[in-house]
This record gives structure tokens, sequence and C-alpha cells, in this order.
């Protein structure tokens, strides 16, 4: 018997993307010629000066915009609007002020489908997986408080609660630390470092934090100045799970001065015809 191999989870095919008909007559888009294969349950990382077209990606890959040019399958069927098996969470929680966490939480199973149809005879069941949720990412006790009574790293957790309140396959995070402080970011890497390993949804992270993509992913991607394009391929071969102390380690460090060195040398090189290589 045959072994047909599964597709690629993410399959991104020489995908271009301009905003307008008009940007493209003229050749002007904001990201291009990206090729990306990635795998069932793999954590991956964007990285990239500002302006590069990560957040664009990010749109592409839960089908909030359509490319130009080129193809996407995700989980083996084209991309043709906005996905129900993603979730996302962003820099800022927007957590709902006239709702409780848990509440907040809930949001998702209220307008997606099959969910939304089934919430009031499932409520108690839903409302107890949230509360699961949230006492996993240590807001134990805090389920029934607003907004306004958590600190900013509390509600960043009760927003990737939300993310994955609806078991989605793809968790998207835009940048979603970065407006925390050092030490409250390192406590919410941790805590994704355990939602993923127990649940092994595939992740995209879109990120400035060059450590932050070290310690999480298992693959890091680095784009070029915009329009945005993939240039370089860094496979962390970092055992997993991967504790804190690892990034005090001369090997991950070696890690993050190297992603550096190929954003600091993409700043300095405007041309954006090279190809994207692999390192290891």
């Amino acid at each position: 018997m045959s072994y047909t191999p599964l597709p690629w989870f993410v399959d991104f095919q020489d995908v271009w993307l301009a905003y307008n008909e008009a940007l493209r007559r003229q050749n002007h888009f904001a990201v291009e010629a990206i090729d990306l294969k990635v795998n069932q349950g793999e954590f991956i990382a964007i990285v990239g000066p500002s302006g590069c077209g990560k957040s664009t990606f990010m749109k592409l890959a839960t089908g909030l915009n359509m490319p130009s040019m080129g193809r996407i399958l995700i989980d083996g069927q084209p991309v043709t609007g906005p996905l129900k098996i993603s979730g996302m969470a962003f820099q800022a929680p927007s957590l709902l002020p006239w709702r409780t966490t848990v509440d907040n939480v809930l949001l998702p199973l209220e307008i997606v489908e099959p969910y939304r149809s089934q919430f009031k005879a499932k409520r108690k069941e839903y409302e107890e997986r949230a509360r699961q949720l949230l006492q996993k990412v240590g807001l134990a006790g805090y389920e029934d408080k607003f907004p306004w009574q958590l600190s900013g790293g509390m509600q960043q957790r009760a927003s990737i609660c939300r993310a994955l309140i609806h078991e989605p396959k793809m968790l998207l995070l835009d940048e979603p630390f970065g407006a925390l402080d050092a030490f409250t970011r390192e406590e919410l890497w941790s805590i994704l470092r355990d939602l993923w390993t127990e649940q092994k949804f595939n992740v995209i992270l879109v990120t400035h934090d060059l450590r932050e993509s070290v310690f999480l992913a298992d693959t890091v991607y680095v784009m070029s100045k915009s329009p945005g394009r993939f240039v370089v391929k860094r496979e962390i071969d970092l055992p997993h799970p991967r504790d804190l102390e690892i990034t005090y380690t001369r090997e991950f460090t070696d890690i993050v001065h190297e992603l550096r060195g190929h954003i600091g040398a993409g700043r300095k090189n405007e041309a954006k015809t090279q190809p994207m290589g692999t390192t290891a």
C-alpha cells in the first residue's frame, strides 16, 4: 500500500499582496514571493524591522486579506475568507469592559458556529471550559472580575484564553506581549509554552523580541524591509520544553545575535531579491 503524506498545515505558494488594484499595476506590493511550508503542530515566529509586512502576513494567514497572486492552503483547504479554525490575540487585549473575565473568554463561542447555535443549551459546559482554561493560565479567583480589576498581564492571559476557547487548530499572535514588562512577558512565555506543549495547535507568532522568538518557536523566519519577503529561515534546535534558564546560555544568545545580524544586514542592504536561506 502506497503512503500519501499529509499536506502541510500552512502552505503559502508564491503569495504576493498589493492592497488595491492601482498599487498592483504599479508593482507596489506589501509582501511578495512568500513561500512557506509549516508542519502540523509547529510553532513558528516571524521577526523583522517595523513595516516589513509581518502583520500583513498574519492577515493573509487567517483569511482577513486575500492574496493578489499565489495560493494559500491551511489544513489542506484553500483560504477563501476568515478562518474559523484559528484564534487570534494582539498586543492590546481588547477585553470588553462591561463583561467579566469569564464572559470575555466566552465571547467567541457566542458568535462563531457551530458553538453559537448551541450556546444557550451548553452555556454551563462552555463556562466550565472557560474557567478551567483561566485556571491553567494562573487566573483562578479572577474569573468574575472585570477587566479594570486586572493587571495588563492578567488581561493578556485572558485574551489568550479567549483565542483558545473554541479549541482552534491554529493560534495567531501579533506582538501579544510587547506592552508588558520583562518579568510579566517571561511569565507569559512559559504559560504559552505549556499550553502549546499540552495541545499542540499550530502557532504563528509575530514579534520584535528576538529572545521571545528563540525561546518559543521551532522555526524563526526573518522578513526583509517592505515589500516583505522571507530572507532567512532559522530552525531552533534547542530541546523542548524550554525553561527560562536556557535564555542565559551561550547557545541561546548566539542564536539571538545571529538573528539580530540578519535583520541588521537587511536594513543596510536595500536589495530585496536575495533568496531565503536556511541555517541551523
